[in-house]
């Protein structure tokens, strides 16, 4: 079983950035492709980003390309998130499996609690 968490969302005003964090307790990632995913309210899942296991290979969401960047070391998973604006509100989850840029959801195995972001105009 791996607990992912997430960390480093907030409040931030339109065009100001955050960057987001995902850590597994007590071990490192390297095994998983990872992946960002957002829920807004009301809405359904939506694919953020997305890494393979060596990080040399990235994929985005339409909404976000040129704006967020997905990153990633040994022990985390990073989303770099640029220009922000008020529809990038949403909670930001974390999801682990062995798809390298899975957009669907179902491709990971593990997921976080999810981190709240808020762009207020």
């Amino acid at each position: 079983q791996v607990q992912l968490v997430e960390s480093g969302g907030g409040l931030v005003q339109a065009g100001g950035s955050l960057r987001l964090s995902c850590g597994a307790s007590g071990r490192t990632l390297t095994t998983y492709a990872m992946g960002w995913f957002r829920r807004a309210p009301g809405k359904e899942r939506e694919f953020v980003a997305a890494i393979n296991r060596s990080g040399g290979r990235t994929y985005y969401g339409d909404p976000v390309k040129g704006r967020f960047t997905i990153s990633r070391d040994n022990a985390k998973v990073y989303l770099q998130m640029n220009s922000l604006k008020p529809e990038d509100t949403a909670v930001y989850y974390c999801a682990a499996g062995w798809t390298p840029g899975g957009t669907t959801g179902r491709e990971y195995v593990y997921w976080g609690r999810g981190t709240q972001v808020n762009v207020s105009s």
